[in-house]
């Protein structure tokens, strides 16, 4: 990992889908949210990889 790709929060992920911390879990729950990393007991998640998780629904936005 590197600075330019950091370790995000539950609450900034779910900022960044535009969505409540609960939706984002359920979001988890349902795979569409790659799994956490985690650090002792906390869960983290890759800029990048929220990043990947908006694209990919753009991506099926503009298939339809």
């Amino acid at each position: 990992m590197n600075i330019t790709d950091p370790l995000i929060r539950d609450v900034e992920c779910a900022a960044m889908l535009g969505c409540s911390k609960a939706t984002f879990w359920r979001r988890l729950a349902e795979g569409i949210v790659p799994p956490a990393i985690k650090i002792g007991g906390t869960s983290r998640w890759r800029r990048s990889d929220i990043e990947k998780v908006i694209a990919k629904a753009e991506a099926e936005r503009e298939a339809v």
